[in-house]
């Protein structure tokens, strides 16, 4: 079974369709990869990807340093000082893990979003699984790697730092090779204080089971896709979740949305709208899923993610918009908008290195500083990310950068 929506010769595509003499596969692969390349940068993805690993560095940050709000707010009552003020302004952050379904998301999209447009182009197209697994060996387990390394070396430093703070679990081999093959969360624990690498290894298994699912929707369609994982994610909660076995299809719904959002984009014209209200929708959901985390962080994550998908799949028609000529406020937001837009995509560069390397620096920094006491003072948790993003930078261009370079030059063969 194909899905209808690809079957057409391509009249909803920005390229003309191209006369059946001419449309061999090596044209059909021209067309798409010129497609593709004209898609260009997408500043909305870069800058959602930034935000993601800000909020959740410093919701790590918060947790580290910070007494937290309750004690704060029992200690200084409400006093009107800066710090105070300060503490209390980082209330939102509370809700930091938002930013794991957010990463999932985004990772969704991003991966499906070339396959998606090769399809719409040429719907006997084929993703070559040896080589998408290779270029996604290149580009993660180099970055890995060094990470544990990293962790390893900050890790041994804080350790000799007494009291030992509980966030540094066991930095042995077993461990390591563990986080390295990404069986945290089946097979064992997270590597030493590295907590966040929990979401790694489901992103390790979306890659690998993402020919399977490429396949699928080659046959079936993304919608009816959507509604298999869907199932097959309410199945894992109830089998895996709960007995706290992480598991990537406990979280595939959530990943599966970002891959649908680029299927559809790739399928709809390119000026065509999506309507506003999924901004009121989104806001909504992401409100619920606030409220959701009261009772538990699994759910919320899969009601924040639907929100956020709501939020992307509106948000991406920005790439397309031309700027229109106005007077008033909303100009002024609009460039105030896009200004921050810029800046966040800069953070997004580097992004997945900063998501990797960020909490055992917080630990170091809590051994050697104030001996892994809890502060009841909010300034240095801004001081802490004032050394983990730029350590994260330097991470990125020494050891990411290199990485994501030898992943772009396994081009995959011309089908």
């Amino acid at each position: 079974m194909s899905d209808p929506a690809l079957d057409a010769a391509g009249s909803s595509l920005p390229l003309p369709p191209l006369p059946r003499t001419q449309n061999t596969p090596a044209v059909a692969h021209s067309r798409s990869a010129a497609r593709i390349d004209g898609a260009g940068k997408e500043y909305v993805i870069d800058a959602l990807r930034g935000f993601a690993a800000l909020l959740v560095a410093y919701f790590h940050c918060r947790q580290i340093v910070w007494v937290g709000m309750q004690a704060f707010h029992q200690s200084v009552g409400h006093a009107l000082s800066p710090s105070t003020l300060a503490a209390y302004l980082t209330f939102p952050i509370a809700w930091g893990s938002a930013g794991v379904p957010l990463f999932f998301v985004i990772s969704g999209y991003c991966i499906h979003r070339g396959g998606a447009l090769r399809l719409a182009d040429n719907p006997a197209y084929r993703l070559d699984a040896g080589n998408f697994w290779l270029r996604r060996f290149a580009r993660i387990y180099p970055v890995l790697l060094a990470a544990l390394v990293l962790t390893f070396a900050l890790d041994s430093a804080s350790l000799q730092l007494p009291p030992v703070s509980h966030k540094i679990r066991d930095i042995g081999w077993q461990p390591f090779l563990v986080n390295l093959f990404s069986l945290q969360g089946v097979a064992g624990k997270t590597y030493g204080s590295n907590g966040a690498l929990w979401t790694l290894s489901l992103e390790v298994q979306f890659y690998a089971i993402y020919p399977l699912l490429f396949a699928l929707r080659r046959r079936i369609g993304m919608n009816a896709a959507l509604g298999l994982v869907a199932a097959i994610n309410l199945a894992s909660a109830y089998v895996l979740e709960r007995h706290d076995l992480q598991f990537f299809t406990s979280y595939w719904f959530s990943w599966m949305l970002g891959a649908w959002i680029a299927d559809a984009k790739a399928r709809s014209a390119r000026e065509a709208r999506a309507p506003a209200v999924l901004y009121v929708l989104a806001a909504a959901l992401i409100a619920a899923g606030c409220v959701a985390f009261h009772f538990g962080q699994y759910g919320a994550f899969q009601i924040w993610a639907l929100g956020f998908a709501c939020y992307l799949y509106k948000a991406l028609d920005g790439r397309n918009g031309s700027p229109r000529e106005a007077r008033g406020v909303r100009p002024l937001l609009r460039t105030w908008a896009r200004a921050v837009s810029r800046l966040l995509s800069r953070f997004g560069d580097f992004s997945f290195s900063l998501y990797l390397i960020h909490l055992p620096i917080f630990v170091l920094l809590s051994s050697w500083l104030f001996r892994s006491s809890l502060q009841m003072s909010i300034w240095p948790s801004f001081g802490y990310m004032v050394v983990a993003v730029p350590a994260a930078y330097v991470f990125y261009r020494l050891v990411e950068l290199p990485a994501m370079r030898w992943s772009a030059s396994l081009r995959p063969k011309r089908r």
